[in-house]
């Protein structure tokens, strides 16, 4: 179907733009493209259910410590040849001031999932229109982690054998990793890389960086996946590459709901079924105004048509006849 034109008052044809087709002449495929409002029950049954998978599919990974031992030996000798290997001067450093690597261990043991979730609330509430493809990037992000921690089992520093790093929890018995004290047998102790602690803390900062609108919560935003950084390290729990790893499984998150929305989160209409503003060049070139409406006259010229005499004079108006 094509456009269709609106003669103006001055003269001049302008393009009208054809009507939104019904979504439900749209094919399955696109209904499943098109961004729809979020159901809280639906939200909340999903990311139980994704959870309990993940951490359930995590833990089935064989534990294999003499792999995953030869691996964290691998990795802390190429941070060495990199220059990199900082990550025991920083944990030992960290552990010689008590109050704060027990705040870190205890960082570490909830904010990963406080943040998030309350991400994925504030997301529901206030842009429900990019609640989806958030939420896409998230799951494909955790989804493509586990495939890294069946093909590469890797012990954390805190584990490594003769490696001189410092088990903070268990040095301060402080609750603060499912890996460490009585909660070990909860969870998989050689699922290191990637760091999903980095991958769901960047996904939490770069959304409330690219959305939110008072600047110092879009600092806090950028402030929070380099704090957890520096709580990995201290805590022993990852290497730095750890972090490369989780950060590389957050790019094929983003790609996953690009490819799938056909634009980046941050990009689509804040409301369920609203348009998004057309680009500021077309903006510009139609004077600031709509396109649609930039060529149309709302109000008639009161001016007389310029067509003069030979001698430079306007042409006399004719007079009212009058009738006796």
């Amino acid at each position: 179907m094509g456009e269709t034109t609106v003669t103006t008052l001055g003269g001049r044809e302008a393009a009208v733009p054809p009507p939104v087709a019904d979504e439900t002449g749209q094919s399955p495929l696109r209904r499943l493209r098109t961004p729809r409002r979020p159901r809280l029950w639906f939200e909340i049954l999903l990311i139980a259910v994704s959870y309990w998978t993940y951490s359930l599919i995590r833990n089935a990974v064989p534990e294999q410590k003499a792999e995953a031992l030869r691996n964290a030996d691998w990795l802390w000798k190429l941070e060495h040849q990199l220059g990199i290997a900082v990550e025991e001067s920083i944990n030992h450093t960290v552990n010689s001031v008590t109050w704060l690597i027990v705040g870190m261990n205890y960082y570490y043991a909830t904010l990963h999932f406080i943040v998030t979730l309350g991400v994925l609330v504030w997301l529901y509430r206030s842009h429900p229109g990019r609640y989806a493809a958030t939420r896409l990037v998230l799951f494909a992000t955790t989804g493509v982690a586990l495939v890294g921690y069946y093909l590469y089992p890797l012990a954390p520093p805190r584990l490594m054998t003769g490696g001189g790093f410092i088990d903070t929890v268990l040095v301060h018995d402080t609750w603060g990793s499912m890996a460490s004290g009585d909660l070990k047998n909860m969870s998989n102790q050689y699922a290191a890389m990637p760091s999903m602690h980095i991958g769901w803390s960047v996904w939490s900062g770069l959304t409330v960086f690219a959305l939110a609108r008072i600047p110092w919560v879009r600092v806090l935003g950028l402030l929070y996946p380099a704090a957890t950084l520096v709580v990995i390290v201290a805590t022993a729990n990852h290497f730095w590459l750890d972090a490369v790893g989780g950060i590389l499984c957050l790019a094929f998150g983003y790609t996953v709901a690009r490819l799938w929305y056909g634009a980046l989160p941050h990009a689509l209409p804040k409301r369920v079924g609203a348009r998004p503003h057309p680009p500021t060049a077309e903006r510009e070139r139609a004077g600031g105004r709509p396109p649609a409406a930039a060529d149309v006259h709302t109000e008639p010229s009161t001016e007389e048509p310029s067509h003069r005499t030979q001698d430079g004079h306007p042409p006399a108006r004719p007079r009212p006849t009058t009738h006796a």
